[in-house]
């Protein structure tokens, strides 16, 4: 079974292991709008995964060439005190379904869980928090994208998690998330395993072209891949 050789699998948060009708794409399109940038929400779906700051800048590249110049910093500033008051306040905040029925599985089985996000650290603890999974002890380590050098797709967040877990074989390590640079992130660290889920912003052309992953209809089914019990495309 494929659960001798995975000994750390990460999970993304926002569209895999956390619900989010859009929230997140939302929340960066406002923050854009409050410094006078029109950007459409498909647009901004388009670069979730990614660390922010680079997000903000990718879609100023996009619809505003003129502002090159212009500093992202405020509207990064706008962007983390709006996603913050969101995640803090509002109700529906909930994981996908399964999520942490899979992280205590996967930990009784003697595998390590990992998140790694797009999101900053301040952001990534609320979330946590409110999940009910910092108290629980049900996440092993989480890595957020403001505390590496480069986030998605380089692979350096899947590098420190193994740092923090103390896995040196990157072979034992499964990816999971639903956009695209999630599987870029998982096959430019050269991890054992890609898995895309369909819960998410991706669609199936989406994860595919982006590069090599078993595809899946959420995080459900993890513990049916590690079993090797699972039909996957």
């Amino acid at each position: 079974m494929l659960t001798d050789s995975i000994k750390l699998v990460i999970f993304d948060m926002a569209g895999t292991t956390v619900y989010d009708d859009h929230y997140v794409s939302e929340v960066l399109c406002a923050s854009l709008a409050l410094h006078g940038y029109t950007v459409p929400r498909e647009a901004a779906d388009e670069v979730m995964g990614i660390a922010k700051p680079v997000a903000i800048r990718t879609l100023l590249n996009q619809f505003y060439p003129a502002a090159t110049g212009v500093s992202i910093e405020p509207i990064h500033q706008d962007f983390l005190r709006l996603m913050i008051e969101f995640y803090a306040n509002a109700e529906d905040i909930r994981e996908i379904e399964g999520s942490s029925v899979v992280f205590r599985e996967l930990r009784r089985q003697g595998i390590k869980v990992g998140i790694d996000t797009g999101f900053s650290r301040d952001i990534t603890d609320i979330i946590m928090n409110r999940l009910g999974w910092q108290e629980e002890g049900l996440v092993d380590v989480s890595v957020a994208s403001d505390e590496v050098a480069h986030g998605r797709p380089a692979p350096d967040m899947v590098y420190r998690a193994m740092e923090l877990t103390g896995i040196t074989d990157v072979k034992s390590v499964m990816k999971v998330g639903d956009t695209p640079v999630d599987i870029m992130e998982g096959n430019n660290a050269g991890c054992g395993m890609v898995v895309g889920v369909l819960s998410g912003i991706g669609t199936p052309v989406e994860l595919k072209e982006a590069g090599e992953a078993l595809l899946v209809d959420s995080i459900s089914d993890i513990t049916a891949i590690l079993d090797k019990t699972v039909v996957y495309n």
